[in-house]
């Protein structure tokens, strides 16, 4: 169980790094203009960013504690946080009807709850 959830802890850290980086370092305009990212329009710069940030918070807390054995709760709160900005995702998308997008938030849904009940039952 416990090389399941390293491997999926690792999936989702590589996959929320990099839209992290992107809502990070890309700038607004341009983010706005790629066709994928439509919805950005409904936000702020200064909302992407933040949840750019929250995004790469969430993929080094899924690794770094777990890693490091220091503050290894972090680990399935990061989790917990994830799934959150997932279902957050997931009601903003069926509210703009893009449906085209919800296996995807579903299924990293899906990853960020097995972290997190499975660290979670593995702390103490």
């Amino acid at each position: 169980m416990n090389i399941a959830l390293w491997v999926v802890a690792v999936v989702l850290a590589v996959v929320y790094l990099a839209a992290g980086l992107m809502k990070v370092a890309v700038p607004y305009k341009k983010l706005t203009e790629n066709p994928n990212m439509g919805w950005a329009k409904d936000f702020s710069p200064s909302s992407i960013r933040a949840l750019g940030t929250a995004e790469l918070l969430g993929a080094i807390g899924l690794i770094l504690p777990q890693a490091t054995g220091i503050a290894e709760v972090l680990t399935p709160l990061a989790a917990v946080g994830l799934a959150i900005v997932q279902v957050g995702a997931i009601v903003f998308h069926v509210r703009r009807k893009e449906l085209q997008v919800l296996p995807v938030n579903i299924v990293l849904l899906l990853l960020a709850v097995f972290v997190a009940v499975g660290r979670f039952a593995s702390w103490g």
